[in-house]
């Protein structure tokens, strides 16, 4: 599965509702740094299914619990995606629901039973890791390794045939210097051709973000025969030796791919506080964005992580609003208790918007927590 595959998953199960019985979803943060925290894992699921199976609420079906701690512990074990950074699974026998997500993203451990999955962990972690695409190169050699949420795709390697430094005995400067110019000829047109392979690989994939990797001298001459429209993708470089491995090139890509995601978000918050201030095509607060989501408006969705807020949905209409009430205000139809801070982004990705969720921004917090970008002015 990759990123597109997962995002029309995530938007499947947003539009999923079990008439019968409850949704489990189940998030497990697998990237534990020693045995205790592998532990703690196994004892936070053990717990949650305990409570799951005495709820006198929301009662899960046996069924589906019996195999998310099955499948749970196979993860805690790393049988299944051990390189991992966290898991989703999803169980509904109402639904004939099972399905297992693995990601290379952090997510919290967590476990929700509801009449619908609870994916805007999915969703936010879709958003924090945009799709990419490593290249190493050197003077005869280069390697493209696509990477996104999901992790490492197919490697090419790509071979040209380039001179080598074959040069025995005593020269002279001059001739020296000739196998030099010669030699730097054969580089260029050996990074021409990558640049090439380069952008047929951006158009198929949807390549977002670009991290060059190699030798210091040879990341900055590739780099400055990028045409435009590859060289702004390029979102830095690491250094990285040919005999490296494709996993090792990767974790020191996402690093640097995270600090820079965070850098970008906090500007799109900006951005789009900016936009609604002016009352452009963006808005910002509890009741502006709820009537966007209304509308069907919101193209991206940024909500604080602390953000939390009680309302209700109309049965009859879908509508949400703030704070409590039986009746919609919009068509007078019965009403019912939601947390907005899953109704909203749930309603958002339904809609085919995207959600990001926001983990430190002081103006965000002061306009309440969420904003939007709008697919059009209102």
């Amino acid at each position: 599965m990759d990123a597109i595959e997962l995002r029309k998953l995530v938007n499947g199960l947003a539009r999923a509702e079990s008439p019968s019985t409850p949704v489990v979803s189940v998030y497990l943060s697998t990237r534990w740094a020693d045995e205790q925290e592998r532990e703690r894992t196994r004892i936070f699921l053990k717990n949650e299914l305990r409570r799951a199976r005495r709820s006198e609420g929301l009662r899960a079906h046996a069924a589906d619990l019996d195999w998310l701690e099955t499948e749970g512990a196979a993860l805690i074990d790393q049988g299944r995606f051990p390189d991992a950074h966290g898991v989703a699974l999803f169980a509904c026998q109402g639904l004939s629901l099972r399905e297992v997500v693995a990601v290379h993203a952090p997510v919290e451990d967590r476990m929700v039973v509801a009449t619908r999955p609870f994916v805007l962990p999915l969703a936010a972690a879709l958003a924090s890791v945009p799709a990419a695409i490593v290249v190493f190169v050197d003077t005869g050699h280069a390697r493209l390794v696509p990477v996104d949420v999901t992790g490492p795709g197919m490697e090419v390697s790509l071979e040209p045939e380039v001179p080598g430094r074959h040069i025995r005995g005593s020269w002279a400067q001059m001739a020296q210097a000739r196998y030099e110019r010669h030699i730097l000829a054969h580089r260029d047109r050996h990074f021409q051709a990558v640049a090439e392979s380069l952008w047929d690989l951006v158009e198929r994939q949807g390549v977002e973000r670009i991290v060059l990797a190699g030798d210091p001298r040879n990341v900055p001459a590739f780099r400055a025969l990028l045409p435009p429209r590859i060289a702004g993708k390029v979102a830095g470089a690491i250094e990285a030796g040919r005999s490296e491995s494709a996993a090792a090139l990767v974790a020191r890509a996402t690093t640097l791919l995270g600090h820079g995601e965070q850098q970008r978000q906090a500007e799109s918050v900006d951005a789009v506080l900016t936009e609604a201030a002016k009352s452009g095509q963006a808005v910002a607060g509890v009741e502006e964005t709820l009537d966007a989501i209304n509308r069907g408006a919101v193209h991206r969705l940024y909500i604080a992580k602390s953000f939390t807020c009680s309302g209700h949905a109309c049965a009859e209409c879908g509508a949400l609003a703030q704070g409590g009430g039986s009746k919609c205000r919009l068509c007078g139809g019965q009403s019912a208790h939601v947390a907005l801070e899953h109704a909203m982004p749930e309603r958002v990705l339904v809609a085919g918007g995207r959600v990001e969720i926001v983990d430190l921004h002081a103006a965000l917090t002061r306009v309440g927590g969420v904003a939007a970008l709008l697919r059009y002015s209102l």
